[in-house]
């Protein structure tokens, strides 16, 4: 993490280990599915010009048509995943909200118009930190208890303000490939890491404007499983992170449905939210 105005200037949290906690049922290694429900906010300011109708257009698909296969996956195969929502979908898109909480799953908190930490000033941090929850809380019913900054951009601010609102953990960073613990001055936040290889975005980014990459579903598909059987090998977890407008296009399903019949086939592997696995992180 980068302490605000000065990227010269890097000040990181202390890292601390964490035992490997008993997995459910037995298992020798648990998986997170997790979710960012960006819609038409991941479009932010940090776009080169304000977007277009049909960019917007592709936001609108994965909360109309992806997140619908997305959520009729996971409760076939019986499935509870973490979904981060930005505060402006929830107040948005109410609807899609409770469509995620039908179906038993976790809403963490992703900013409020899903701006980049580390490209706004302290007071405009506050503000996104401030108003994710009350939007998240009054569609909820309660606080959330995780969060996942836009763009995966932490600063200091940013992580005095998690302290300060009481969030019991993060899953923005990549220092390790195991839960662990960061601790600063402010407080502690449980750390679920994550990585851009076990992201949908980095195989199937494109746009207008940049390009980008639109890769067959053997390529995540191949990567995401032989991180599941390296995690089984070392009794650890792994966090996965999608996209419903990405992964929930008809032939991009297929890496999250190889992914889960590999882990069911596996049978030593338990699905956690990352709720559940702070609860067993303690």
């Amino acid at each position: 993490m980068t302490s605000d105005g000065d990227h010269a200037t890097i000040e990181r949290p202390r890292h601390e280990p964490l035992s490997t906690p008993t997995w459910p049922g037995g298992a020798r290694a648990a998986v997170s599915l997790t979710f960012d429900v960006d819609g038409e906010v991941g479009l932010a300011a940090e776009a080169p010009r304000p977007a277009s109708l049909t960019a917007i257009s592709e936001r609108a698909y994965g909360l109309r048509r992806g997140l619908e296969r997305v959520l009729d996956l996971l409760a076939r195969n019986d499935v509870r995943g973490t979904f981060y929502v930005p505060g402006a979908i929830a107040d948005r898109h109410p609807d899609t909200v409770r469509a995620i909480l039908a179906g038993g799953h976790e809403i963490g908190h992703h900013g409020y118009r899903h701006h980049s930490p580390n490209r706004i000033d302290a007071r405009l941090q506050r503000d996104e930190i401030e108003r994710g929850i009350a939007s998240l809380e009054a569609l909820v019913g309660e606080r959330p208890r995780g969060y996942r900054s836009p763009w995966w951009e932490l600063t200091q601010t940013t992580y005095d303000l998690l302290c300060e609102h009481g969030f019991a953990y993060d899953s923005s960073c990549m220092e390790d490939d195991r839960p662990h613990r960061y601790r600063h001055a402010s407080g502690s936040l449980l750390e679920f890491p994550v990585h851009w290889c076990l992201d949908d975005w980095p195989y199937y980014s494109w746009s207008g404007d940049h390009g980008g990459n639109l890769f067959a579903p053997s390529a995540p598909t191949e990567v995401w499983t032989e991180e599941l059987h390296r995690a089984r090998a070392e009794g650890r977890h792994a966090t996965y992170t999608l996209h419903p407008e990405v992964t929930g296009r008809g032939n991009r399903l297929a890496p999250l449905e190889s992914l889960i019949r590999a882990a069911r086939d596996a049978s030593d592997v338990a699905f956690v939210t990352h709720g559940e696995l702070a609860r067993l992180l303690g």
